[in-house]
């Protein structure tokens, strides 16, 4: 059993018609058909919505999102029209708050790895392959990649597992040219942040993205980058300097929340049905202040 241990009730604004809860994003549409992405503060943590938020996670996601938005402009269109709070809504909005267009999704999620961990290191160990790759012998946890790898999955609803798939389930999926331009698109969008990554000390491991078709234009369909990119929670970011293959790499993301969740002080079976208890104060305040870290690391600015 999985998903919220107990699922927020969406806020009403007037003029916008709520879409969606998702673990962390709220989403609305307005009167003019765009979407309103909202990023809340919610944290997720083993396919759960954890009961204690992540003070100012929301702004950071959103935050950075915008900021590498930017840096891959002339890689890949994005979905963002403004970061405009719409009349009416909380003041808390404000920050994180993403008006979009409208886009037809492509339902699959574009992995890409430089690195092996997490599900890629787990079917490696079986049978040497990621996502149907076959890699060298040798490899062992947060070895680098002989190059980066295209490696989908299949996008879960809340509180399932997204399921890793070939690019051959892929093509079937949305067509053979579809699927080129997501796997082309995908390594170089990662290729970009990579390189920018380690010019801050920080590795790049892994990180999915999200596409859709524009189709305002009434013309071509362009893909388009959707969603959040390149953040703590879409992303496994090391810091290059403590980088040791072999073992699990320190990380800026929620690794505080998961090692916590499984040490005997949560007394919590995550095969069970049990919902994962409140987080202690101190691995809140230890996981916000590594977004944070990411946030000024990646970016050169300092949070406010």
């Amino acid at each position: 059993m999985s998903g919220f241990v107990e699922k927020p009730e969406p806020v009403q604004v007037p003029g916008l018609t709520h879409l969606h809860t998702g673990k962390v994003r709220d989403l609305y549409q307005n009167a003019d058909g765009n979407l309103i992405m909202v990023a809340s503060d919610r944290q997720s943590a083993y396919d759960w919505v954890l009961p204690s938020d992540i003070p100012d996670k929301g702004r950071v996601l959103t935050q950075l999102s915008l900021w590498w938005f930017e840096q891959l402009a002339d890689l890949a269109p994005h979905h963002v029209i403004s970061t405009d709070v719409p009349a009416g809504a909380p003041a808390d909005w404000a920050g994180r708050t993403l008006v979009c267009a409208s886009l037809t999704m492509v339902p699959v999620e574009c992995v890409a790895r430089g690195y092996l961990t997490g599900s890629g290191l787990a079917e490696y160990r079986q049978s040497r392959t990621v996502c149907g790759l076959a890699l060298p012998e040798g490899l062992v946890d947060g070895s680098e990649l002989p190059e980066p790898i295209f490696t989908p999955a299949t996008k879960a609803a809340v509180g399932d597992h997204d399921e890793n798939v070939t690019y051959e389930e892929v093509a079937d999926q949305v067509g053979a040219d579809v699927a080129a331009e997501l796997r082309r698109t995908t390594l170089d969008i990662y290729g970009r942040a990579r390189d920018i990554a380690r010019e801050r000390g920080i590795i790049l491991a892994d990180t999915k993205f999200e596409f859709g078709f524009d189709e305002r234009a009434g013309g071509e369909k362009v893909l388009t980058l959707a969603d959040e990119v390149l953040t703590p929670d879409s992303s496994r970011f090391w810091p290059a300097d403590e980088w040791q293959p072999g073992r699990a790499q320190p990380s800026f993301d929620k690794q505080f929340v998961r090692d916590w969740l499984t040490s005997p002080a949560a007394a919590w079976d995550r095969t069970g049905e049990l919902p994962p208890p409140e987080l202690p104060q101190e691995i809140v305040d230890r996981t916000r202040a590594k977004y944070i870290e990411a946030y000024e690391r990646l970016t050169g600015l300092t949070w406010s």
